[in-house]
């Protein structure tokens, strides 16, 4: 049976979002206080794009269009954070995530206006005519005025006003069915003044005043339309149009409120409509979205001739069957002919692929045709099947279907019927050749699969589990088919709480195994299993080469390295894969796997491949990623000493980077495979390859933030190094953990491995090392105010820099300098210092360096009282960090700016400043997150 939507209760206070008018967010029924157009046009964007990234620059473009500020993304930083106070204070039933490149409000469809309104235009599809025009009729309702008002937009939106006419078309068609003919002849003529050229619009005007005995009228509107079309358009009206003008001409009874006709007597074999259709699963939860467009492909006609297919196709236990079958139960009734059903059996492990002249024979001897009267040739066979359909309205259900060429002779004649097929594999061929239209299932929604386990487990856990619930469908993938194992697990033992069962899940190393049920052959691993078995044995070797890549998703360049495949083999294997719903394309040449899948591949790595051919395809993976991050990571900040990684793989094909935007770019979309390519190293005992890609990382680490990350993967590295008693190394890892430790305020720790780092380089007697390590020491002397020894340091280590002539770290030390100046009170000292810093930075490219040292110009100009320099440092900066996304770098010159606005009396734009700042500062343990703290405090005091 169907389950209600609204089975998961929510705390906090009831939203709801409008569009279709004036842009509003009610709380608990009241306008929420939402302030200027900025705010409201970027609730706007969000809201018309719910639970999807709405990417930055879409928000300038449409907040500012070719012309936006300098401050732009500081001012849609201020808007996020206005509209998340808000929905914070609500009580969290909607949040604004930040997800790269933007912001996505993950909300429910259904606390939105415009998701309503859609949501029952699409269930009156195929109703009665009264249900149709009440349902239009409460849709159109949710329109309370002019679109997206109190919203200033610059770009183009979805076309809702289109949305809005053509559901005010078809609730007008409906009254005509209902014979409301003289009640909306006013209401389509005030249409027609507003839109002349829209014919469908016209041709109901027509009928209505016809059906109203007002014939001449109906040719009077024909005749001015054919006027304006004609003379303002040089156009005839449409076909449709002119068929109506002839029949009015004409008088055709056709036109006359129809008349419910008797069933026709229809000659067929036997006395029996089949109806095959197995019963439908007893709990279903969630794909209204799919149900809907089932129901609009029923309802929309097609070529005239044309038989309708319908593919529903995706990975093994995402519910496609289901789906297909609780679709066709609520829709039998609009096929009077019958209902056929076969199990084609194309993904069974334990039977062939059912023949489609086995099917044919099932069939026709269901249509009543006599045992002995089916033709033994498969052709004659289908054409006495298609023969016996092209004049009936049929359903006919195919499931499990191997590939095209198992379905196209089961498909009926005639554009009555219709087909729909399940298949795991995608089925271009019957896309290409038979026109079908595919619907890829994916996995449920959180909500539905919270809603399919508390149905399944009987209720009784819902109120006391529900956060249970909640983790143990993320547990399950919120894939159908482990869903309902979990649920008979939990339902077959009553002494298990989901608590239980969600510790049983989590280890990944027996996962797969827990959903399992011993008494049915049901099985999740089992599933997966058989998609594997068929694929060809070039494709199995991919996915197993898959399965030792531990990272979330893989690309053709990564295939290339794994399997010694050139780039086209690689593409046309991803491509398979997905064709097979083992993998899906999240964007161009992206691939992923569900986390279930993923384990699956594991397994099949681990039992089919040798300890030793795993540990090369690791080794292989790891000179890929050492590789392409090493140029990276150069093209992002210039390299400080003579450093190459060495590799032991030919890899043939890497990524064309050219600058520093596109490494950014490239170690956005590869950051979670980095991570856990260091991870695979140290867990394979590939030292080297470990820390020197540990290494490789520090820079985009650093940019992005990501504190916790930086850490993990340098102790990683360290212990790599340790292992393969590799000193140099060994100093990298150590300096690379002082620079993690004092980001986050952990100075005597990062004094500690600063120390430990300069003796090793000190013994090796590597001049770039003992300079590298010098200087971070020095610096992390001067925090701690022994100022005498940090400068001792950093005068060495500006020495050795002139001397190997490393600019960069000369500029480096320069900077350290400058803050020990400033710290001892010599500010005019520190800015020279700070200046000839800039200098050298900008000179050979690195803006990183570039943008800390505007940061500490922009902190002494304060220092100096020159307010105006002080900003201009600051934005110049900003421009900088922005630009090559140095989080960290950003909130250090935020903060710079919020103070500089507070010494200068400007207390709203430093608060708008500061908490920039803060939310960086947090996210990464920043000592300075107090600092930021305090002053925003003090502002409240004000």
């Amino acid at each position: 049976m169907m389950l209600p939507s609204t089975t998961v209760e929510r705390a906090g206070a009831t939203l709801e979002f409008g569009v279709l008018g004036p842009v509003q967010l009610l709380v608990d029924g009241r306008p929420a206080t939402l302030g200027g157009s900025g705010v409201r046009s970027l609730l706007a964007l969000l809201v018309l794009d719910a639970n999807q990234v709405v990417s930055f620059d879409q928000i300038v473009d449409a907040l500012w269009g070719d012309d936006p500020p300098e401050t732009a993304r500081t001012i849609v930083h201020g808007y996020v954070s206005k509209l998340r106070r808000i929905l914070a204070k609500a009580g969290g039933a909607a949040s604004i995530r930040t997800q790269p490149p933007g912001y996505v409000l993950q909300v429910q469809p259904e606390l939105v206006d415009l998701h309503r309104a859609k949501q029952m235009i699409g269930e009156a599809i195929g109703q009665p005519a009264a249900e149709r025009a009440a349902l239009l009729g409460r849709a159109l309702g949710l329109w309370r005025g002019p679109l997206l008002g109190g919203a200033q937009l610059q770009t183009g939106l979805p076309d809702i006003d289109e949305l809005r006419l053509a559901a005010v078309e078809e609730r007008i068609a409906a009254d005509l069915e209902l014979g409301r003919h003289a009640e909306v002849i006013g209401e389509l003529r005030r249409l027609v003044d507003e839109h002349p050229f829209r014919e469908r619009l016209l041709s109901l005007l027509m009928l209505a005043q016809y059906r109203s005995a007002r014939r001449i009228d109906a040719l009077v509107s024909y005749r001015r339309f054919h006027r304006y079309a004609t003379e303002e358009l040089g156009i005839d009206p449409g076909p449709e149009l002119r068929q109506l003008h002839e029949q009015v001409l004409r008088d055709d009874p056709a036109l006359r409120l129809p008349v419910p006709a008797p069933a026709k007597n229809r000659q067929v074999y036997g006395p029996v409509i089949p109806a095959q259709l197995p019963a439908a699963t007893s709990a279903f939860a969630g794909r209204d979205v799919e149900l809907a467009w089932l129901d609009g492909l029923q309802h929309s006609g097609g070529v005239e001739g044309a038989i309708t297919v319908a593919g529903v196709v995706g990975p093994a236990g995402v519910g496609k069957t289901a789906l297909a079958l609780t679709w066709a139960h609520r829709n039998a009734a609009g096929f009077p002919d019958g209902q056929l059903f076969a199990a084609l059996r194309g993904f069974d492990a334990g039977h062939e692929p059912t023949s489609p002249a086995e099917v044919l024979t099932q069939f026709l001897l269901a249509l009543g045709v006599p045992a002995e009267a089916i033709p033994l040739d498969l052709n004659e066979r289908a054409g006495l099947y298609r023969s016996l359909l092209a004049e009936r309205r049929v359903l006919v259900l195919l499931d499990d279907a191997r590939d095209s060429e198992q379905v196209r002779p089961l498909l009926p004649a005639g554009s009555g019927s219709l087909v729909v097929v399940t298949s795991r594999r995608r089925l271009d061929g019957l896309v290409a050749r038979g026109g079908a239209r595919l619907l890829a299932l994916t996995t449920l929604s959180s909500e539905a699969s919270v809603r399919l386990l508390d149905f399944s487990t009987g209720h009784q856990r819902r109120s006391a589990e529900i956060d249970s619930l909640r983790r143990l469908a993320v547990l399950c993938g919120h894939l159908p088919l482990a869903l309902r194992i979990a649920a008979a697990r939990l339902a077959a033992s009553p002494q298990w709480t989901v608590e239980d069962l969600v510790s049983e899940l989590a280890d990944e190393q027996y996962r797969l195994r827990a959903l399992d049920l011993e008494d049915a052959d049901t099985s999740v691993r089992g599933a997966f299993d058989v998609s594997y078995r068929t694929l060809h044995p070039d494709l199995a070797e991919t996915f197993r080469a898959i399965g030792v890549h531990e990272g979330t998703s893989v690309t053709p360049h990564v295939i290339a390295a794994l399997t010694g495949a050139d780039l086209v083999t690689a593409r046309r294997r991803l491509r398979e894969l997905a064709s097979a719903h083992l993998l899906t394309e999240t964007r161009a040449d992206r691939y992923t796997l569900h986390d279930l899948i993923r384990l699956h591949a594991r397994e099949i790595a681990a039992t089919e491949l040798t300890a030793r051919q795993r540990t090369r395809a690791a080794e292989k993976l790891l000179d890929y990623y050492l590789l392409v991050a090493d140029r990276a990571h150069r093209l992002v900040r210039p390299p400080r000493d003579a450093h190459e990684p060495t590799v032991s793989s030919e890899i043939a094909d890497t990524p064309m980077l050219a600058s520093a935007e596109q490494a950014l770019r490239w170690f956005d979309a590869e950051w979670p495979n980095l991570v856990a390519a260091v991870r695979l190293g140290a867990a394979v005992g590939l030292h080297r390859h470990t820390w020197q890609l540990a290494l490789c990382l520090r820079t985009y680490v650093y940019l992005r933030g990501l504190t916790s990350d930086w850490a993990m993967l340098f102790e990683l590295g360290l212990r790599g190094a340790r292992a393969g008693h590799d000193r140099d190394g060994e100093s990298r890892m150590l300096r690379g953990l002082g620079n993690a430790a004092e980001l986050v305020g952990e100075f005597d720790l990062a004094l500690e491995r600063y120390q430990q780092a300069h003796r090793i380089a000190v013994e090796l007697d590597d001049p770039a090392l003992v300079a590298i390590a010098g200087d971070n020491l020095g610096g992390i002397l001067a925090e701690l105010r022994r100022f005498d020894e940090a400068e001792t340091h950093l005068r060495t280590s500006l020495a050795l820099y002139r001397r190997i002539g490393d600019c960069q770290g000369e500029a480096v030390a320069l900077n350290n300098l400058g803050v020990l100046a400033q710290d001892r009170g010599e500010d005019e000292q520190a800015f020279d210092y700070y200046r000839r810093a800039l200098e050298l930075h900008e000179s050979g490219g690195n803006h990183e360096d570039g943008a800390r040292s505007l940061a500490n110009l922009c902190w002494v100009s304060r220092q100096l009282g020159r307010y105006e320099e002080a900003e201009g440092y600051a934005r110049d900066g900003l421009r900088l960090a922005q630009t090559y996304g140095m989080a960290y770098v950003e909130a250090m010159l935020h903060h710079q700016l919020g103070e500089l606005h507070l010494e200068q009396g400007r207390g709203q734009a430093a608060r708008l400043e500061l908490n920039l700042a803060l939310t960086v500062y947090r996210r990464m343990r920043s000592p300075y997150a107090d600092a930021v703290e305090g002053l925003l405090a003090g502002l409240a005091d004000v």
